[in-house]
């Protein structure tokens, strides 16, 4: 027995278009995001490169996915799993009530893996 191929629907077709959008959007700011920063997780400090790359995603620090400046200052790479806990912790600030996350629930890493990289290009001049 065949089946009787159905065409789409405009609802089918907008739901399509709205994701290839979203997939379009992001591979722009994602691409420069990896040009501009290290693929390291900004939370977790985990490191990726090759097929694992693709678990590093560009967070939007204000969650407004159209606030792209070329500098990348509202974006900050995490792993797919710190990448969730930002949101779960957005979320449920809000369920609680609050308009956002307190500022210890925003605040960032301390972990800064090129903070001594000057020093150390110095004393190698030398």
């Amino acid at each position: 027995m065949q089946k009787k191929k159905t065409s789409p629907t405009l609802g089918d077709s907008l739901v399509a278009e709205a994701q290839q959008f979203q997939e379009q959007r992001g591979q722009g700011y994602r691409e420069r995001a990896l040009k501009l920063f290290p693929p390291v997780c900004g939370r977790c400090c985990r490191e990726f490169e090759g097929k694992n790359l693709r678990e590093l995603t560009v967070h939007h620090r204000d969650h407004n996915h159209e606030n792209n400046p070329p500098d990348g200052s509202n974006w900050e790479l995490l792993c797919i799993y710190c990448h969730d806990y930002e949101h779960s912790k957005l979320l449920d600030a809000r369920s609680r009530g609050k308009a956002t996350a307190s500022a210890d629930e925003k605040a960032s890493t301390t972990y800064r893996p090129f903070a001594n990289l000057e020093t150390l290009l110095k004393s190698k001049k030398k």
